[in-house]
């Protein structure tokens, strides 16, 4: 077994439609590979037969060719890494078969990661050519995605403490569904931060949801949305296209000030000033920014994960494994994946 200095993990994430593959040399991420899947765009959301096929044609080159840009070779890699759950069952499957498989071939230890807490710990990777800055701890952090949506509490690296989260559609399958009401392709939630970039956010009004213990709800959001959308088009055919820019103004800035009224009276609740957003809908412009202004009003410091650690990636999956070899916490070969699986 490599020595703490010199740990190279390879890991895999293969959670949806993504398949990621990455190098770590201890917390420093030596190269981070991803192949999208073009093929779900004409069908307006994914489709998970097609997504595991499209993994197995994916995972050997996307594997070949992180471990080329990385400059490693099978016989340095210290343990692989892979991502169990939550997620599409097929898509899992395709990853975690292909870990055991080269796990046992090189007789190296496995590692499995839980998908979210990758997304957490994506703050803690570490580049050749630039600082980094990370969270202490505790800390809070938003994890927003198309299939989560959650307040987590981290008081070390491996754990987590689930204090809120949604209580049915998470909040980046909302800006999905209402992009797909006003007729943009899948996935409509960057296109609709786009067009928001232009419009008035205070120019339509949607209703606040107010849950006990600061959970989330996004299904009557997007009902609202649907019915103003239905009632405006009735009154103006044209309503969508001449009201582009505001609609998606407004919506973005109500779905992110939800998110963060939440977020809001957790810190308070905790105490805690320490806080960090994470997941897909965490490359949003809208939450970002709405974010550093509040951090400011609150003493918050604040943490926003680069771009290309907000969506799936394995760089996430390689990090959090990095810290469980640490601690030798390692899985065998009987190990199946998870679709749902908690943090």
């Amino acid at each position: 077994m490599n020595n703490s200095e010199d740990i190279i993990i390879l890991a895999i994430e293969s959670s949806c439609d993504d398949t990621s593959c990455a190098v770590l040399h201890n917390d420093v991420v030596l190269s981070n590979v991803t192949a999208g899947q073009a093929i779900h765009q004409q069908y307006g959301g994914v489709i998970p037969e097609l997504a595991s096929r499209d993994h197995q044609k994916n995972i050997v080159p996307v594997a070949d060719a992180a471990l080329k840009k990385a400059g490693v070779n099978l016989s340095q890699i210290s343990a692989i890494a892979f991502t169990r759950g939550p997620g599409l069952s097929g898509s899992l499957l395709v990853g975690t078969s292909f870990a055991k498989s080269m796990a046992l071939a090189l007789d190296i230890p496995l590692i499995e990661v839980n998908h979210m807490q990758g997304h957490i710990l994506a703050h803690f990777i570490k580049e050749k050519t630039e600082p980094h800055l990370s969270p202490s701890f505790p800390f809070l952090c938003l994890t927003v995605s198309g299939g989560h949506t959650q307040i987590v509490k981290v008081t070390n690296h491996l754990e987590f403490e689930l204090l809120a989260e949604t209580e049915d559609d998470a909040v980046g399958e909302a800006f999905d569904k209402a992009a797909k009401i006003i007729g943009l392709p899948y996935p409509g939630g960057p296109l609709i931060d786009k067009y928001a970039r232009q419009g008035n956010p205070g120019r339509f009004k949607f209703p606040m949801p107010n849950l006990p213990g600061q959970r989330y709800s996004f299904s009557g959001i997007k009902t609202a949305f649907l019915y103003f959308i239905r009632d405006h088009v009735a009154q103006d055919p044209h309503f969508i296209e001449n009201n582009l820019n505001d609609i998606c103004a407004s919506y973005q800035h109500h779905l992110v000030s939800y998110l963060l009224k939440n977020l809001k009276a957790v810190a308070r609740e905790t105490g805690i000033k320490q806080i960090a957003i994470a997941g897909g809908v965490s490359a949003n412009s809208g939450l970002r920014g709405q974010l550093s202004s509040l951090s400011q009003k609150e003493g918050w410091t604040c943490f926003i994960p680069k771009f290309e650690y907000c969506t799936d990636n394995a760089a996430m999956i390689g990090i959090t494994a990095y810290y469980k070899y640490l601690k030798s916490d390692f899985t065998d070969l009987s190990v199946t994946p998870l679709a749902r699986f908690s943090i």
